[in-house]
């Protein structure tokens, strides 16, 4: 393994790798990157599976027999998504038995179009838990108004969540709590809370590129000087956040019934912007008991040439505060930035789901 990479593991951040694909699982690609690179789980979404069926013929034979039994798009999508997580889940399975279930996963997202659907979201969250019938699986839901009520629900029926697309400090405090409420009904209900994991995925290279693209909009030099900082400050921010909520005396309890806390998992950590350094997303937020997904192209950049030189600690919490407080002063709305990125982020979605139904219904018919 780069030592790069073990530096970072032994500093407590996970590496999961932001990519999965049936050419990843049947070449041993995916096995080699756990052998070398320390990867400890896997995370996907709509355009993850979208870029991989588009762009692959190994699932041409699945596909074929999927059209012979006349099935719709949708189905086809659940049945060639949930198997590849499976597999996935399988090939991490001693992973997750040696870590005791908090790395080893293997997410998968419901559909996009239930985002504001609380009921058909843990409907579907459900199913795809049963499909995919690993215990080292994740479902993925978006902190949406409506997600926040189905991750409740979710977690409440024994089922891990990976929940996405946080943004907003304000978000991430309703998630947290979202979390704790299916946590105490999943007690009531007698189930096992120590088998029962989440992570929150705060994005981090879409806030700098959104408030990046307004600071340029600006003829002010103090604007320049914040370029490329928001991104990592609302992390730290999460991070004190988190430090709060999980020392709290709610959580104890649930704490000693077996609960673990929910973990922060740094995502889009890829930089958008090439003037940046290519691992500023790692290397800015090493953090104990956290976890970083990244695309392949950062997870080998970091192992070629990343450094850790320090930790988040309380001390950055302070400088975090005052890089939004520049931005305020500059005009730059957070509240307004952090719910244009969460419509975005589901219009990306919903645009893969609907090129990934496209693809599907060809193949399909042309089986």
């Amino acid at each position: 393994m780069s030592s790069n990479l073990a530096q970072l593991s032994e500093h407590g951040v996970s590496i999961w790798l932001d990519d999965l694909s049936r050419t990843r699982l049947e070449s041993g690609d995916l096995a080699r990157l756990i052998e070398d690179s320390n990867v400890t789980g896997v995370t996907t979404n709509p355009t993850i599976f979208a870029n991989a069926i588009a762009g692959s013929d190994s699932y041409d034979s699945a596909v074929a027999e999927l059209g012979e039994g006349k099935v719709s798009a949708d189905e086809a999508i659940e049945s060639l998504t949930t198997s590849d997580v499976a597999a996935a889940a399988r090939l991490f399975r001693p992973v997750y038995d040696a870590t005791n279930g908090e790395d080893g996963r293997v997410s998968i997202e419901v559909a996009p179009p239930l985002a504001h659907d609380a009921e058909g979201t843990v409907a579907a969250a459900k199913a795809l838990w049963e499909r995919v019938g690993e215990p080292n699986a994740m479902i993925k839901i978006p902190a949406t108004e409506a997600g926040l009520r189905a991750i409740s629900e979710t977690i409440a029926a024994g089922i891990s969540v990976n929940v996405t697309l946080v943004f907003s400090l304000t978000r991430y405090r309703h998630v947290v709590e979202a979390f704790l409420q299916g946590l105490e009904k999943a007690r009531v209900a007698g189930h096992d809370l120590s088998q029962i994991k989440s992570v929150a995925s705060i994005f981090v290279s879409r806030v700098d590129a959104e408030i990046d693209s307004r600071l340029d909009g600006l003829d002010d030099p103090a604007g320049a000087e914040l370029k490329g900082r928001a991104g990592i400050a609302n992390c730290v921010l999460a991070h004190e956040i988190h430090s709060q909520l999980f020392t709290s005396e709610r959580f104890r309890v649930l704490e000693l019934a077996g609960a673990t806390p929910q973990r922060l998992l740094w995502a889009s950590t890829g930089v958008k912007n090439p003037d940046y350094p290519d691992t500023m997303y790692v290397a800015g937020l090493v953090a104990q008991n956290t976890v970083n997904t990244m695309p392949e192209p950062t997870l080998q950049a970091f192992a070629d040439h990343g450094e850790v030189t320090a930790e988040i600690s309380p001390e950055n919490y302070r400088a975090a505060d005052e890089v939004f407080d520049r931005l305020a002063r500059l005009g730059i709305d957070y509240a307004e930035v952090m719910t244009v990125l969460e419509t975005q982020g589901l219009e990306k979605f919903d645009v893969s789901w609907a090129e990934l139904q496209d693809t599907i219904r060809t193949a399909l018919d042309r089986a």
